[in-house]
Formats: C-alpha cells, structure tokens, sequence
C-alpha cells in the first residue's frame, strides 16, 4: 500500500515537534525584533512597549488555537489557502494563496538584501550583490534537499537566535539589578525608567500605533500549520508545537523588552542602532556591535529559510487546488516541489532587481505587499476555524472527537477574528502603513477578478464536493 512516504507526487511527513517549533520561532524573531522594539519603547514608553508585546502575544495566542483545531483535523501544506478554499470559498482561498505567496517571495528578497548589506561591515568595500546571490544559492541548497534538511537548518538557525536571547536576558538583567558593573561606573537603574515619564508618555495613541508595529512582529507563528503537512503525527506534534511556540516567544519577547526598557532611557532607545548593541555596548560586553551583527545575519537568514519553504509550499497548495500551473505541483523523489521553489526564487530575484531599477514604484509596491499577506492570513484562520466547525457539527460530527479543539468555542475564535481585523484596519491610520492596506486590497481584489473571470471556468476549479478524510478518521463533504 503506498502512502504519503512513499508515493513520488506527495510530500513527506518527515518533520518532528522541534522542527516546527523552530520553523515558527524563525519566522517571527527577526530583524522586525532585534531592530524595531527600540522604536516601539521610543514611541510608547516602557511599561507601553511590555504593554504592547503581552497585547500582540495574546492576539497571537487565539490565533494559533484557531489554527491548531485546523492543522491537527487536515494536516495540510496549505494551511488557511486549503481551509479558506474548502469553507469560506474558492476565491477567497485563490486571493490569500496568492497574496501570502508573494508577500513571503518579497520578504525572502527583502532579507537577502539586509543580509548583504550587513556583510558590508566586515568587508566593507564588496559588492551586495554578491553576498544576495551566496546567501540565495546557500537557502535554496537547503530548501532543495528534502523537508527534513530545511527542519534541521531551522533548527539551528532559530537556536542561536533563542540562545543569543536567553544571554541577553540573563546578562541585561544582571545588570539591571547590579549584579554585573555598568559601563562608566553607572548605577543599576533597576526600574527607574519605568517610571521616569508616566505610564504612556506620548498618550494612546501612541501606544495603539506600537501594538500594530508589534501585532506584525508576532506574525511567522503561522508557519506551524503549512509546515503540518510534512510533520510526524500532526495529531501530537501540532498541539505541543503550538503551546510551546506562543509561550515561549511571548517569554522571549515580554522579558527581553523589559530589560530593554530598563536599561535604555526611552529617548535614546530608537532604530538607528539596534537597542541591544546599546545595551551590551552600557554593560562593556567587547566587540557588542560585531556580536549583534553575526546574530541579525543569522536572523536574516533563518527568516529567509522559512520565508522560502513558506511560499513555496502555498504555491504547491495552490497547483494542487487547480489555481496555478500543474507543474507547481509536481514533487521529486525528495518530496521537494522543485518547480514551486525555483519559481519563488526566481520571483524573490526579480523583487530584489527592483529595489535598484524601480525602487520608488515597483518595490514599494511590493514591500506593502509583504506586510499584509499574514494579516489577512490570520484573518482567516478564525474565519476558516468557525466556518469549519459549523460544517462539521451540520454533518454529525461530534466537537468531543476533535483530537485537538479550541476551548470556549466560539468566543475564542470570533475574538481572534475581532482583534486581527482591528490591526488590520488600524493600518489605515498608520501613515507608514497605510500603503500596504490599498496596495494589499487592490491585489486581494485582482486576485479575485482573476479567479472569478479565468480560473473558476477551469474543469479542476469547478470539480463537484469531494470527501476529505479528518485526522480523527471522521469523513467531511466539502
């Protein structure tokens, strides 16, 4: 009997627990994190930036409960595509495919090109370019050997990076508290500036702008459920990937942002410099900038590996829901879709062009692009989690069954889904963020022309209800 192992045109279920734990932590902690929560303790304060991160944590939190009743009932590479394509409809699912495709295609360019700038301090002088194309040969070369070579890269990607934080926390809070000698002869401030300027020092608003900035940072946690279709008992592995990845980052974030807070006054905290090469640098700690270089790069990296198996698996999904070229579909003797990887890279290549030939008009269009792909993606997973179960308690099924079931349905849900669609309309009023809004809605709208006028007439996309097989051995008609 084959199956999924074994069979030349299907994925393989060859990642465990710490692959997809480490999958979603390379997706979330980034430069978004190293860099930006000096703006988010400028903007809102101390107490507001821990304010901000448990807010973003919590969102994050309902979200992947919603997408953990989901993954473990249909393991699929697709994640919310394949839920929104089956229980909301097709054109929803052909514009989230699409738009989370690209978004992470972008990104993946966007970390190719950071990381080549930050080569530049060490070989001050090269050509970026150069260092993009090594880094993108080295990503594909571990996306390409098979779904485990991509779990173990992650893996120790996103340990350096979790390491590098558990240093910080432990050395920063030593100093916090004088155990450790400050640069200078500077006295412990223990919680000083905490308190120095108020609880919200330039007001709510101000507090409200840094919680969306935050609520973005979260986003990668997603991750867990496109990488559910090539892991080990989705049943047990998605529940304790899930748990350990919400509280653990929301450990690493709240407790990294306070000794953050602590030690830098909130007007020096900024984005010029990343706030923990400032922190290190109070301590004494040597070569603190050269440190923090080597783990950014790293965290470049890690997201650029998940970035790429993210699209390329929901370009996969896609062939295989009939809304991109067959051939996206096709996997090797690997379980690698090849097709589907080489043309994300190449996408990705093209973004990367355009940072130089059109920075001003294509690039802008598609960094916007890339902020909102995983909004509108969390979006959908509350949206997807309600409308699935209210198929399967229609057909007979019993919530009890669920392997894994989100607690107090349906409050859990529709606040999640109440939250996300907050942050996604506070975009509007963020000037900086309001591009990816009207640029992600006038996609969004194209995508569903596209599908609406061209894909919908394809024999495939207009297939009658199909039987899908749940994880809990219930059978679903959809």
């Amino acid at each position: 009997m084959k199956t999924a192992e074994n069979q030349p045109n299907e994925l393989k279920r060859s990642m465990k627990a710490r692959h997809l734990f480490m999958i979603s932590i390379g997706g979330c902690i980034g430069t978004g994190f190293f860099l930006g929560s000096g703006y988010t303790i400028h903007e809102a304060g101390a107490l507001g930036a821990i304010l901000s991160y448990i807010v973003g944590g919590l969102i994050m939190y309902l979200t992947m409960l919603c997408l953990g009743e989901l993954s473990v009932a249909m393991p699929v590479a697709g994640s919310f595509q394949t839920y929104s394509t089956k229980f909301i409809g097709p054109g929803t699912g052909f514009a989230i495919g699409w738009l989370y495709w690209l978004g992470w295609a972008v990104t993946v360019a966007l970390e190719f090109l950071a990381a080549g700038q930050l080569m530049q301090r060490w070989f001050p002088g090269s050509p970026v370019w150069i260092w993009c194309a090594i880094f993108a040969l080295l990503i594909f070369m571990l996306n390409a050997l098979s779904a485990k070579a991509f779990g173990e890269s992650e893996f120790v990607f996103s340990s350096i990076k979790v390491l590098a934080i558990i240093l910080f926390i432990g050395v920063g809070g030593a100093a916090m508290f004088g155990l450790i000698d400050m640069k200078g002869g500077q006295e412990a401030p223990f919680f000083s500036n905490f308190f120095n300027e108020g609880l919200f020092p330039n007001g709510l608003s101000a507090l409200l702008i840094t919680m969306i900035t935050v609520n973005f940072s979260f986003q990668g946690t997603e991750l867990i459920g496109i990488a559910a279709g090539e892991s080990e008992n989705p049943e047990k592995v998605i529940p304790k990937s899930i748990k350990q990845t919400v509280w653990r980052t929301l450990f690493f974030f709240v407790l990294s942002v306070s000794v953050l807070s602590a030690l830098i006054p909130r007007e020096k905290a900024g984005i010029v410099e990343s706030p923990f090469v400032v922190v290190l640098d109070s301590i004494g700690v040597p070569y603190a900038a050269d440190i923090m270089n080597f783990i950014i790069l790293i965290a470049l990296l890690s997201v650029a590996n998940s970035g790429l198996y993210a699209a390329t698996r929901m370009l996969y999904s896609l062939s295989r829901e009939g809304m991109a070229s067959p051939k996206l579909g096709m996997v090797n003797k690997r379980g690698v879709p090849l097709n589907a990887l080489l043309i994300t890279l190449a996408i990705a290549g093209l973004s990367l062009l355009s940072s130089v030939i059109a920075a001003k008009t294509v690039f802008v269009f598609l960094l916007s692009l890339a902020g909102l792909g995983a909004q509108i993606g969390w979006i959908a997973i509350a949206a997807c989690l309600l409308a699935f179960r209210r198929a399967y308690v229609r057909q007979g099924g019993k919530a009890e069954d669920l392997k894994f079931r989100v607690p107090l349905y349906p409050y859990i849900p529709i606040l999640a889904l109440i939250t996300n669609c907050i942050v996604m309309i506070s975009l509007a009023f963020v000037p900086e963020q309001r591009m990816a809004l009207y640029c992600g809605g006038a996609f969004f709208i194209g995508c569903y022309a596209v599908y609406h006028f061209k894909v919908k007439k394809s024999k495939k996309a207009n297939a009658p209800q199909q039987e899908v097989q749940l994880t809990e051995g219930k059978k679903m008609v959809i």
